[in-house]
């Protein structure tokens, strides 16, 4: 039920948590943890009678996966695969919403997260240097009772275009997760 977006240049496919506040949508993208592909990938269809994805992919121009061509199948083998699948903007706090449960202990240690915000400078060139790169201060963490919501408290949280969520936890079951969003913030809810 969560947006994807396939990368053609990084043959890589992204999980898109995002959220719509006030008509303005905003949110992240976070790698799927499935590897690289051997080309760039793009199409990705959802086969109606199996359930399971598939994209196709090829190589021309401007991308570091540089195989002729190819065509993939993901299967959801029944394992979870801990994702964030929502990303919030609140008053002070960050709060990212996993497809799984996660460890209490491990989750809500401050050392295993890590939150920075940059700037980019518009200009004729295609990308930019970080300008104005910071770390945010991390009051707490805490996990829902559910164990999937994860509220990262953060100090005087303000708009962003470049925010990246570090991660590096377990699941409620003992497995690694290990991850990071890159997303952006356009507007804090006040609730």
């Amino acid at each position: 039920g969560s947006l994807l977006n396939f990368s053609y240049g990084y043959g890589k496919v992204y999980i898109v948590p995002f959220e719509e506040l006030d008509g303005q949508v905003q949110g992240g993208m976070c790698e799927l943890p499935v590897g690289q592909f051997p080309t760039g990938v793009m199409r990705g269809r959802f086969h109606p009678g199996n359930g399971q994805l598939y994209c196709c992919g090829m190589f021309a121009w401007s991308g570091t996966r540089q195989e002729t061509g190819g065509v993939y199948r993901l299967r959801y083998t029944g394992q979870p695969i801990h994702v964030p699948v929502a990303l919030k903007a609140r008053k002070n706090s960050m709060q990212i919403t996993f497809s799984g449960k996660l460890d209490r202990q491990t989750t809500t240690d401050i050392e295993n997260w890590a939150v920075e915000t940059w700037s980019l400078k518009r200009t004729a060139e295609y990308g930019s240097d970080r300008y104005d790169e910071r770390d945010l201060d991390l009051a707490g963490v805490d996990l829902s009772e559910d164990g999937r919501t994860v509220v990262l408290r953060i100090h005087k949280l303000k708009t962003t275009w470049c925010m990246k969520i570090g991660y590096s936890v377990r699941s409620a079951k003992g497995q690694a997760v290990q991850g990071a969003i890159h997303n952006s913030v356009f507007r804090i809810s006040q609730n």
